[in-house]
């Protein structure tokens, strides 16, 4: 049975909260490292997929709420931390970046998603071009993340550049790459679920 355009915005609604928690559950999966005040975690994989599942829309507003809510002080950032001073501290433009991370990811997904419909009208299979493009996607969403996180940890810090790099990029390079591939297979088998639920 189809759902109603009302059942559709409220299926929206629930999707943000969902992925907002669902990021703040990825920060408490972290490790410490200690050299740096940035831990490895899992909340990149949520912010991917928030953007890529739900839209550029949704999915950036789901990543607001996260930041807004540890901003009030609730304990959604790694170790269970939370208030203005996290976020305006030298780790916030990497938080602060998850909301640029989904809408990127949200943008560039739906391009590959249309070029792949393309590619489906013309009798061409779309596999080969989403293999590569999603990924692809998710990369230039996890560099805008970097980019804003690293300027303002060199603003807050005096440090430069290449001890920003070795402190807060070139150590979770790794595990970021590991988690642009989990969530290019879970977004090729969650889309359509999603597109049932959100207008």
């Amino acid at each position: 049975m189809p759902f109603t355009s009302s059942t559709g915005r409220s299926a929206a609604v629930a999707l943000c909260g969902v992925f907002a928690a669902l990021t703040a559950i990825c920060s408490q999966i972290s490790i410490p490292l200690p050299f740096t005040p940035v831990p490895i975690n899992l909340a990149t994989l949520s912010v991917f997929l928030a953007g890529s599942l739900l839209g550029a829309r949704l999915g950036t507003l789901s990543q607001f709420v996260y930041v807004f809510l540890g901003f009030l002080g609730l304990p959604v950032f790694s170790q269970f931390s939370g208030g203005p001073a996290i976020v305006l501290g030298p780790t916030g433009g990497y938080i602060i970046g998850y909301i640029i991370a989904a809408f990127i990811a949200g943008i560039l997904v739906r391009i590959c998603n249309r070029a792949a419909a393309l590619r489906t009208a013309r009798g061409q299979s779309p596999a080969a071009l989403q293999m590569v493009a999603v990924p692809l996607s998710l990369a230039a969403a996890l560099f805008a993340c970097y980019l804003l996180g690293t300027l303002w940890f060199m603003h807050l810090t005096a440090a430069p550049l290449p001890v920003a790099l070795v402190k807060c990029v070139f150590p979770f390079l790794p595990g970021d790459a590991l988690k642009i591939l989990l969530a290019s297979w879970l977004i090729a088998r969650l889309q359509p679920v999603c597109r049932k639920l959100i207008p």
